[in-house]
């Protein structure tokens, strides 16, 4: 019964720590939105600036996994190239050592301050300002990770002569450094945590439950273990995506051989090493060992490993072959359902994914017209491809927002708001140039065509269009707000142009200008400009209202 006590509260205590670093590294995640776009529009094919990023952005949000995950995402939606993404993979490694040093760090005062800290995470939490309660949840976290480990290490748990006596000979059966980077590599898989492997690893060394010499091993297996994560978000995912989860898999993998070797044949001297740096018995000298060689680790391994990052491209293009692609499958082309776990990111991918969007739509429009005003039907195929792609992104893009919108804070609530709306109105554009299409279609068939008035006075209305959209992209794309109140008057032109060219139609119908059967044609073609005028108005808009509101304009 004493044994059965002590493991439940061992498990209590691992699970209470799990849980803050979940809180903390998800309050990290939200309120490091700005640092982490920063960072990312930094990107560039510096190895070293890739290695910088990777350790800022997993110190920032306190998991390696996540980053990988991230970084898989990107590389899918086409915004990374294998040779970015692989020095962020291993600057990553380099992040998440913080976490072990933090809890080497574990003292009586410290712990007393961490309890303070969540309490007063506690009471944030019932606060009404959103950021109050994201900087409530980050103090719980943190508080939370020093309450599980205080439990692993007290007395009921690896205190417990009992559970210290189980691990002794557990470690006397398996006291050989394969099977422990293996335990090591299967106990970060089940959790997927290196993370958290690693802060239960320096919790043991620390109340003596293990020796040095064997937390090394299974502080490797770990590093290999935390691919397992990466690997699952590859799945289903292109090519690229599947070599990046392969890549940081041999990453980990070499370094962990690499450094098994050495420590297996210099045991003593690694250890010895260790020891010369903290010395003492007490138990933050003992665990910052574990995390001093933890740091090193990867460290030396990111050192090694970074002027072979071709050679690791080369070797994953090689293991992993491109497929041809099923042309009727459609995907987002910059959006990743991975991205989820990373609002601020989403959001900007998002961005990316209406701006191609755009940019079909604006095709589509030159297309159309140039069928009604010249009876040129050649874009046809490519009007019916590019309305494929809008309709599925809209559809796609509207379900991604959807389920972003529960991750964001306020700020970025009104962003997707606005998103929504731009979305449905560049599909009503599409809509509209497909019938601007179809009516130069028969237009075609019928061997019937407007007047040379007629003609003339579409392409000044078409030519208004093409202004409004040409401000509407450049506000939307750049959040420019200084041409917005010219978007307002070419609106309000295009609305009087429509009255204009009706009574123009009208007055050439009666001097026999124009042909009765074209009419119908014509007045959809004009009316037709006159709503993409409104959609496009609201487009514009929407960098400063939601809704696409003349009226927030300052």
């Amino acid at each position: 019964m004493e044994l059965l006590a002590s493991l439940i509260w061992l498990l209590a205590g691992v699970g209470i720590f799990i849980v803050g670093m979940n809180f903390m590294g998800d309050a990290l995640e939200k309120s490091a939105g700005n640092g982490m776009k920063k960072l990312l529009e930094r990107i560039t094919n510096n190895r070293f600036s890739g290695v910088g990023i990777g350790a800022g952005v997993t110190a920032i949000i306190q998991s390696s996994s996540a980053t990988s995950v991230m970084v898989i995402g990107l590389v899918n939606a086409g915004v990374l190239s294998l040779m970015q993404a692989v020095p962020i993979i291993m600057g990553a490694n380099i992040g998440t050592t913080i976490t072990g040093v933090l809890v080497a760090l574990k003292n009586d005062y410290f712990d007393m301050a961490m309890y303070l800290l969540a309490f007063i995470g506690v009471m944030m939490g019932f606060m009404k300002r959103e950021r109050a309660k994201i900087t409530g949840s980050l103090f719980s976290g943190l508080g939370l990770i020093f309450v599980g480990l205080n439990i692993m290490s007290s007395e009921d748990a690896f205190g417990s002569q009992v559970v210290k006596d189980m691990f002794t000979d557990i470690f006397k059966v398996i006291d050989f450094p394969l099977l422990l980077i293996i335990v090591g590599a299967v106990f970060t898989a089940l959790i997927q945590s290196s993370s958290a492997a690693t802060g239960v690893v320096i919790t043991m060394v620390g109340t003596g439950v293990l020796t040095l010499d064997l937390a090394l091993f299974i502080i490797l297996g770990a590093n290999i273990g935390t691919c397992v994560t990466a690997l699952l978000a590859s799945v289903g995912a292109n090519a690229n995506s599947k070599r990046v989860a392969l890549i940081h898999f041999t990453f980990n993998t070499v370094g962990t051989v690499l450094f098994a070797a050495l420590i297996w044949i210099f045991k003593e001297g690694a250890v010895e090493l260790l020891v010369s740096f903290f010395p003492g018995n007490d138990p933050m000298s003992l665990q910052m060992r574990v995390s001093l060689f933890h740091v090193i680790f990867n460290v030396t391994t990111t050192l090694l490993l970074l002027p072979f990052v071709k050679q690791l491209v080369d070797y994953s293009c090689f293991i992993i072959k491109d497929k041809k692609s099923d042309d009727d499958t459609l995907t987002l082309k910059y959006v990743d359902r991975r991205l989820l776990t990373m609002p601020s990111v989403a959001l900007i991918q998002v961005k990316r994914e209406i701006d191609h969007m755009l940019g079909l739509v604006e095709a589509n429009v030159n297309y159309s017209l140039s069928a009604v005003e010249n009876g040129k039907l050649e874009h046809g195929k490519k009007i019916a491809e590019n309305e494929r792609i809008i309709d599925f992104t809209n559809s796609a893009l509207t379900k991604f927002l959807i389920e972003l919108s529960s991750n964001v804070d306020q700020s970025d609530e009104r962003v997707i708001g606005s998103y929504f709306h731009v979305l449905n109105d560049l599909e009503r554009i599409g809509d509209h140039a497909e019938n601007f299409y179809e009516i130069g279609e028969e237009l075609t068939k019928k061997k019937l065509g407007f007047s040379e008035g007629g003609r003339e006075d579409i392409k000044k209305m078409h030519q208004k269009v093409l202004s409004m959209l040409e401000i509407s992209k450049d506000a939307f794309e750049n959040l420019n707000k200084n041409r917005l109140s010219e978007l307002t008057v070419l609106e309000n032109e295009v609305d009087g142009m429509k009255k204009e060219l009706t009574a123009n139609h009208f007055e050439r119908l009666a001097q026999g200008q124009c042909s009765i059967e074209v009419s119908p044609y014509y007045s959809s073609a004009v009316s037709g400009l006159e709503r993409v005028a409104d959609h496009l108005v609201n487009v514009g808009y929407s960098i400063v209202s939601p809704v696409g509101s003349q009226k927030e304009l300052n």
